[in-house]
Protein backbone atom coordinates (compact mmCIF):
# COMPACT_ATOMS: atom_id res chain seq x y z
CA UNK A 1 0.00 0.00 0.00
CA UNK A 2 1.25 3.47 -0.91
CA UNK A 3 2.08 5.79 2.00
CA UNK A 4 0.27 9.13 1.98
CA UNK A 5 3.55 11.06 1.97
CA UNK A 6 4.60 9.23 -1.21
CA UNK A 7 1.62 10.58 -3.17
CA UNK A 8 2.83 13.03 -5.82
CA UNK A 9 0.60 16.07 -5.36
CA UNK A 10 0.40 19.33 -7.30
CA UNK A 11 -1.47 22.60 -6.84
CA UNK A 12 -3.47 24.48 -9.47
CA UNK A 13 -3.79 28.17 -8.58
CA UNK A 14 -0.70 29.37 -6.76
CA UNK A 15 -1.74 32.64 -5.10
CA UNK A 16 -3.43 33.10 -1.73
CA UNK A 17 -5.02 29.84 -0.61
CA UNK A 18 -2.77 27.87 -2.98
CA UNK A 19 0.33 29.06 -1.17
CA UNK A 20 -1.40 28.35 2.14
CA UNK A 21 -2.11 24.76 1.09
CA UNK A 22 1.41 24.27 -0.25
CA UNK A 23 2.85 25.41 3.08
CA UNK A 24 0.66 22.93 4.96
CA UNK A 25 1.76 20.13 2.63
CA UNK A 26 5.46 20.80 2.95
CA UNK A 27 5.24 21.32 6.72
CA UNK A 28 3.94 17.76 7.09
CA UNK A 29 6.46 16.26 4.67
CA UNK A 30 4.07 15.59 1.81
CA UNK A 31 5.44 15.05 -1.68
CA UNK A 32 4.69 18.38 -3.38
CA UNK A 33 5.92 17.95 -6.96
CA UNK A 34 4.76 21.12 -8.69
CA UNK A 35 2.21 23.81 -9.29
CA UNK A 36 0.39 25.51 -12.13
CA UNK A 37 -0.79 29.08 -12.71
CA UNK A 38 -1.36 31.27 -15.75
CA UNK A 39 0.36 34.16 -13.93
CA UNK A 40 4.14 34.26 -14.47
CA UNK A 41 4.80 36.16 -11.23
CA UNK A 42 2.83 33.59 -9.23
CA UNK A 43 4.81 30.78 -10.86
CA UNK A 44 8.14 32.45 -10.11
CA UNK A 45 7.22 33.12 -6.47
CA UNK A 46 5.99 29.54 -6.02
CA UNK A 47 9.18 28.05 -7.46
CA UNK A 48 11.38 30.28 -5.33
CA UNK A 49 9.49 29.48 -2.13
CA UNK A 50 8.93 25.74 -2.52
CA UNK A 51 11.72 24.69 -4.85
CA UNK A 52 9.48 22.77 -7.26
CA UNK A 53 8.57 23.50 -10.85
CA UNK A 54 5.61 25.74 -11.62
CA UNK A 55 3.93 25.07 -14.95
CA UNK A 56 2.03 27.37 -17.26
CA UNK A 57 -0.08 24.50 -18.59
CA UNK A 58 -2.08 22.16 -16.37
CA UNK A 59 -1.52 19.18 -18.68
CA UNK A 60 2.21 19.23 -17.94
CA UNK A 61 1.51 19.29 -14.19
CA UNK A 62 -0.96 16.42 -14.44
CA UNK A 63 1.72 14.22 -16.06
CA UNK A 64 3.85 14.26 -12.88
CA UNK A 65 1.01 14.01 -10.31
CA UNK A 66 -1.13 11.40 -8.63
CA UNK A 67 -3.45 14.07 -7.22
CA UNK A 68 -4.04 17.81 -7.37
CA UNK A 69 -5.39 20.53 -5.11
CA UNK A 70 -7.40 23.14 -7.04
CA UNK A 71 -7.45 26.59 -5.43
CA UNK A 72 -8.33 28.87 -8.34
CA UNK A 73 -11.04 31.55 -8.28
CA UNK A 74 -14.49 29.93 -8.32
CA UNK A 75 -15.22 30.56 -12.01
CA UNK A 76 -12.33 28.30 -13.04
CA UNK A 77 -13.10 25.35 -10.75
CA UNK A 78 -14.96 23.48 -13.46
CA UNK A 79 -12.24 23.88 -16.08
CA UNK A 80 -9.46 22.46 -13.93
CA UNK A 81 -11.45 19.95 -11.86
CA UNK A 82 -12.95 18.32 -14.94
CA UNK A 83 -9.65 18.20 -16.81
CA UNK A 84 -7.89 16.68 -13.78
CA UNK A 85 -10.61 14.06 -13.36
CA UNK A 86 -10.47 13.23 -17.06
CA UNK A 87 -6.70 12.80 -16.67
CA UNK A 88 -7.38 10.11 -14.05
CA UNK A 89 -6.24 12.15 -11.05
CA UNK A 90 -7.77 12.45 -7.61
CA UNK A 91 -8.86 16.00 -6.81
CA UNK A 92 -9.21 18.12 -3.67
CA UNK A 93 -11.25 21.10 -4.82
CA UNK A 94 -11.52 24.17 -2.62
CA UNK A 95 -15.02 25.29 -1.67
CA UNK A 96 -17.45 26.17 -3.15
CA UNK A 97 -17.91 23.46 -5.73
CA UNK A 98 -18.33 26.14 -8.43
CA UNK A 99 -19.48 29.70 -9.09
CA UNK A 100 -22.92 28.59 -10.33
CA UNK A 101 -25.14 25.59 -9.67
CA UNK A 102 -25.01 24.65 -13.37
CA UNK A 103 -21.21 24.52 -13.28
CA UNK A 104 -21.37 22.53 -10.04
CA UNK A 105 -23.67 19.99 -11.71
CA UNK A 106 -21.15 19.48 -14.52
CA UNK A 107 -18.30 18.91 -12.04
CA UNK A 108 -20.43 16.38 -10.17
CA UNK A 109 -21.25 14.57 -13.42
CA UNK A 110 -17.57 14.41 -14.34
CA UNK A 111 -16.71 13.06 -10.88
CA UNK A 112 -19.28 10.27 -11.18
CA UNK A 113 -17.74 9.13 -14.47
CA UNK A 114 -14.10 9.51 -13.40
CA UNK A 115 -11.57 6.87 -12.48
CA UNK A 116 -10.36 9.09 -9.63
CA UNK A 117 -12.40 10.92 -7.03
CA UNK A 118 -13.14 14.51 -6.09
CA UNK A 119 -13.19 15.70 -2.46
CA UNK A 120 -14.36 19.24 -1.64
CA UNK A 121 -12.55 21.56 0.78
CA UNK A 122 -14.88 22.05 3.73
CA UNK A 123 -12.09 22.10 6.31
CA UNK A 124 -14.29 23.08 9.28
CA UNK A 125 -15.62 19.51 9.42
CA UNK A 126 -12.13 18.43 10.53
CA UNK A 127 -11.98 20.74 13.55
CA UNK A 128 -11.63 18.70 16.75
CA UNK A 129 -14.76 20.15 18.45
CA UNK A 130 -16.83 19.36 15.35
CA UNK A 131 -15.67 15.76 15.46
CA UNK A 132 -16.52 15.60 19.18
CA UNK A 133 -20.05 16.82 18.43
CA UNK A 134 -20.41 14.20 15.70
CA UNK A 135 -19.15 11.53 18.10
CA UNK A 136 -21.74 12.49 20.70
CA UNK A 137 -24.44 12.54 18.02
CA UNK A 138 -23.44 9.05 16.87
CA UNK A 139 -23.61 7.83 20.49
CA UNK A 140 -27.13 9.25 20.80
CA UNK A 141 -26.34 11.87 23.45
CA UNK A 142 -28.23 14.57 21.53
CA UNK A 143 -31.22 12.39 20.69
CA UNK A 144 -32.63 13.72 17.41
CA UNK A 145 -30.91 16.86 16.16
CA UNK A 146 -33.70 19.14 14.95
CA UNK A 147 -32.29 22.64 14.46
CA UNK A 148 -28.96 24.38 13.89
CA UNK A 149 -28.30 28.10 14.27
CA UNK A 150 -25.39 28.81 11.92
CA UNK A 151 -23.52 32.11 12.21
CA UNK A 152 -20.52 33.33 10.23
CA UNK A 153 -20.68 37.05 10.85
CA UNK A 154 -17.90 39.61 10.54
CA UNK A 155 -18.36 43.16 11.77
CA UNK A 156 -16.09 44.35 8.99
CA UNK A 157 -14.43 41.79 6.77
CA UNK A 158 -15.02 42.57 3.10
CA UNK A 159 -12.10 41.12 1.09
CA UNK A 160 -10.13 43.56 -1.04
CA UNK A 161 -12.64 45.44 -3.15
CA UNK A 162 -11.67 44.95 -6.76
CA UNK A 163 -10.35 41.43 -6.15
CA UNK A 164 -12.05 38.37 -7.65
CA UNK A 165 -13.85 37.82 -4.32
CA UNK A 166 -15.96 40.94 -4.89
CA UNK A 167 -16.74 40.19 -8.56
CA UNK A 168 -20.02 38.40 -9.11
CA UNK A 169 -18.89 37.19 -12.52
CA UNK A 170 -15.79 35.42 -11.14
CA UNK A 171 -16.86 34.44 -7.62
CA UNK A 172 -20.54 33.80 -8.32
CA UNK A 173 -21.58 35.95 -5.37
CA UNK A 174 -20.24 37.60 -2.24
CA UNK A 175 -20.38 36.77 1.44
CA UNK A 176 -22.88 33.94 0.94
CA UNK A 177 -20.80 31.92 -1.51
CA UNK A 178 -17.50 32.81 0.18
CA UNK A 179 -18.06 32.20 3.91
CA UNK A 180 -21.75 31.28 3.97
CA UNK A 181 -20.87 28.10 2.09
CA UNK A 182 -18.90 26.97 5.18
CA UNK A 183 -21.80 27.75 7.52
CA UNK A 184 -24.35 25.93 5.36
CA UNK A 185 -22.15 22.88 4.94
CA UNK A 186 -21.39 22.61 8.66
CA UNK A 187 -25.07 23.01 9.60
CA UNK A 188 -26.12 20.31 7.12
CA UNK A 189 -23.26 18.11 8.36
CA UNK A 190 -24.64 18.30 11.90
CA UNK A 191 -28.05 17.30 10.50
CA UNK A 192 -26.59 14.35 8.56
CA UNK A 193 -26.73 16.13 5.18
CA UNK A 194 -30.49 15.62 4.72
CA UNK A 195 -32.66 16.31 1.69
CA UNK A 196 -33.36 20.06 1.71
CA UNK A 197 -36.87 20.83 0.48
CA UNK A 198 -37.40 24.56 1.07
CA UNK A 199 -35.25 27.68 1.38
CA UNK A 200 -36.21 31.25 2.20
CA UNK A 201 -33.52 33.90 2.13
CA UNK A 202 -32.56 37.51 1.67
CA UNK A 203 -29.22 38.89 0.49
CA UNK A 204 -28.17 42.48 1.12
CA UNK A 205 -25.61 44.94 -0.19
CA UNK A 206 -25.31 47.66 2.45
CA UNK A 207 -21.61 48.39 2.96
CA UNK A 208 -19.23 47.16 0.26
CA UNK A 209 -20.62 49.44 -2.46
CA UNK A 210 -20.26 52.60 -0.37
CA UNK A 211 -17.56 55.19 -0.98
CA UNK A 212 -17.49 55.82 2.78
CA UNK A 213 -17.10 52.13 3.75
CA UNK A 214 -15.38 52.29 7.14
CA UNK A 215 -13.12 49.46 8.26
CA UNK A 216 -10.13 48.80 10.48
CA UNK A 217 -8.58 45.86 8.61
CA UNK A 218 -9.03 44.52 5.08
CA UNK A 219 -7.65 41.36 3.49
CA UNK A 220 -6.15 42.62 0.23
CA UNK A 221 -6.08 46.05 -1.36
CA UNK A 222 -9.08 48.36 -1.36
CA UNK A 223 -9.84 49.67 -4.85
CA UNK A 224 -13.04 51.36 -3.80
CA UNK A 225 -16.76 50.88 -4.28
CA UNK A 226 -16.53 50.42 -8.07
CA UNK A 227 -14.82 47.08 -7.47
CA UNK A 228 -17.75 45.62 -5.53
CA UNK A 229 -20.88 44.17 -7.19
CA UNK A 230 -21.92 41.36 -4.81
CA UNK A 231 -23.82 40.97 -1.51
CA UNK A 232 -22.12 41.60 1.83
CA UNK A 233 -24.64 39.74 4.02
CA UNK A 234 -27.40 37.15 3.88
CA UNK A 235 -30.08 35.70 6.15
CA UNK A 236 -31.87 32.44 5.40
CA UNK A 237 -34.09 29.70 6.77
CA UNK A 238 -33.63 26.14 5.48
CA UNK A 239 -36.01 23.19 5.97
CA UNK A 240 -35.34 19.52 5.26
CA UNK A 241 -37.72 16.69 4.34
CA UNK A 242 -38.12 15.64 7.99
CA UNK A 243 -38.96 19.13 9.25
CA UNK A 244 -35.50 19.84 10.68
CA UNK A 245 -34.28 23.36 10.13
CA UNK A 246 -31.30 25.72 9.85
CA UNK A 247 -31.30 29.44 10.55
CA UNK A 248 -28.41 31.18 8.82
CA UNK A 249 -26.72 34.53 9.37
CA UNK A 250 -23.75 35.43 7.19
CA UNK A 251 -21.97 38.75 6.77
CA UNK A 252 -18.75 40.26 5.50
CA UNK A 253 -19.89 43.50 7.09
CA UNK A 254 -22.69 44.47 9.45
CA UNK A 255 -23.27 46.76 12.42
CA UNK A 256 -23.20 44.09 15.12
CA UNK A 257 -20.51 42.11 16.95
CA UNK A 258 -18.68 39.29 15.20
CA UNK A 259 -20.38 35.93 15.69
CA UNK A 260 -18.97 32.51 14.77
CA UNK A 261 -21.33 30.42 16.91
CA UNK A 262 -23.13 27.28 15.84
CA UNK A 263 -25.93 26.22 18.19
CA UNK A 264 -27.05 22.61 17.80
CA UNK A 265 -30.44 21.71 19.29
CA UNK A 266 -31.41 18.10 19.97
CA UNK A 267 -34.23 16.35 21.81
CA UNK A 268 -31.89 15.11 24.58
CA UNK A 269 -29.05 17.65 24.55
CA UNK A 270 -27.63 20.56 22.61
CA UNK A 271 -24.32 22.29 22.06
CA UNK A 272 -22.78 25.67 21.38
CA UNK A 273 -19.65 25.61 19.24
CA UNK A 274 -17.63 28.74 18.48
CA UNK A 275 -15.87 28.19 15.16
CA UNK A 276 -13.44 31.02 15.81
CA UNK A 277 -12.25 29.98 19.27
CA UNK A 278 -13.03 26.22 19.18
CA UNK A 279 -14.96 26.65 22.47
CA UNK A 280 -17.54 23.88 22.91
CA UNK A 281 -20.29 23.57 25.53
CA UNK A 282 -22.83 20.74 25.86
CA UNK A 283 -26.26 21.75 27.23
CA UNK A 284 -28.48 19.23 29.05
CA UNK A 285 -31.48 19.19 31.39
CA UNK A 286 -32.10 16.17 33.64
CA UNK A 287 -34.03 14.85 36.61
CA UNK A 288 -33.69 11.77 38.83
CA UNK A 289 -36.97 9.97 39.61
CA UNK A 290 -38.80 13.23 38.91
CA UNK A 291 -36.63 14.95 41.53
CA UNK A 292 -33.42 16.97 41.43
CA UNK A 293 -34.39 18.76 38.24
CA UNK A 294 -31.34 20.59 36.95
CA UNK A 295 -29.54 22.13 34.02
CA UNK A 296 -26.03 21.02 33.14
CA UNK A 297 -23.61 22.94 30.91
CA UNK A 298 -20.42 20.97 30.25
CA UNK A 299 -17.39 22.72 28.82
CA UNK A 300 -15.42 20.45 26.51
CA UNK A 301 -11.71 20.94 25.95
CA UNK A 302 -10.17 19.40 22.84
CA UNK A 303 -6.67 19.09 21.47
CA UNK A 304 -5.42 21.91 19.31
CA UNK A 305 -5.68 20.99 15.67
CA UNK A 306 -5.21 22.39 12.19
CA UNK A 307 -8.36 21.66 10.21
CA UNK A 308 -6.72 22.36 6.83
CA UNK A 309 -3.85 19.98 7.60
CA UNK A 310 -6.30 17.33 8.83
CA UNK A 311 -8.33 17.69 5.65
CA UNK A 312 -5.21 17.31 3.50
CA UNK A 313 -4.19 14.23 5.49
CA UNK A 314 -7.60 12.62 4.92
CA UNK A 315 -7.35 13.38 1.20
CA UNK A 316 -3.83 11.97 0.79
CA UNK A 317 -4.69 8.89 2.86
CA UNK A 318 -7.62 8.23 0.50
CA UNK A 319 -5.41 8.72 -2.57
CA UNK A 320 -2.81 6.34 -1.14
CA UNK A 321 -5.47 3.74 -0.31
CA UNK A 322 -7.12 4.08 -3.72
CA UNK A 323 -10.51 4.59 -2.11
CA UNK A 324 -12.77 7.64 -2.33
CA UNK A 325 -13.32 9.25 1.10
CA UNK A 326 -16.77 9.10 2.62
CA UNK A 327 -16.51 12.69 3.91
CA UNK A 328 -16.62 15.96 1.93
CA UNK A 329 -18.13 14.30 -1.11
CA UNK A 330 -19.09 16.01 -4.35
CA UNK A 331 -22.75 15.12 -3.83
CA UNK A 332 -22.72 16.84 -0.42
CA UNK A 333 -21.04 19.89 -1.95
CA UNK A 334 -23.63 19.92 -4.73
CA UNK A 335 -26.39 19.93 -2.11
CA UNK A 336 -24.76 22.97 -0.48
CA UNK A 337 -24.46 24.69 -3.87
CA UNK A 338 -28.16 24.12 -4.54
CA UNK A 339 -29.03 25.73 -1.20
CA UNK A 340 -26.86 28.75 -2.05
CA UNK A 341 -28.52 29.05 -5.43
CA UNK A 342 -31.94 28.78 -3.78
CA UNK A 343 -31.10 31.59 -1.33
CA UNK A 344 -30.13 33.86 -4.22
CA UNK A 345 -33.32 32.95 -6.11
CA UNK A 346 -35.48 33.40 -3.01
CA UNK A 347 -34.02 36.84 -2.41
CA UNK A 348 -34.58 37.85 -6.03
CA UNK A 349 -38.19 36.59 -6.06
CA UNK A 350 -39.11 37.69 -2.54
CA UNK A 351 -40.54 34.27 -1.67
CA UNK A 352 -39.53 30.80 -0.47
CA UNK A 353 -38.07 28.40 -3.04
CA UNK A 354 -38.90 24.68 -3.13
CA UNK A 355 -36.11 22.22 -3.97
CA UNK A 356 -38.14 18.99 -3.99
Amino acid sequence: MTHANDVAVGIVGLGGIGTHHATKLTDRGANLVGGMDIDADARAAFHERFGVHAYENETELYEVCDAVLITTPNRFHEEYAVSALEAGLDVLLEKPLAHTVESAERIAAAARDAEGFCMVGFNNRFAEPVQVIKGYQDEGRFGETTHVEANYVRRRGVPGRGSWFTSGDVAGGGALIDIGVHAIDLALYFLGHPEVVEVSGETRTEFGDRDDYAFVHMWGDDNGADGFDVEDSASAFIRDADGNTVSLEVAWATNRPTNDEFVIRGTEAGATFDRGSDDLTIHEARAFDDEQHHFSDTEVETRESDSHAAEQAAFLDAVAAGEAPSINTVDEALSVQRVIDAIYRSSERGEAVRLD
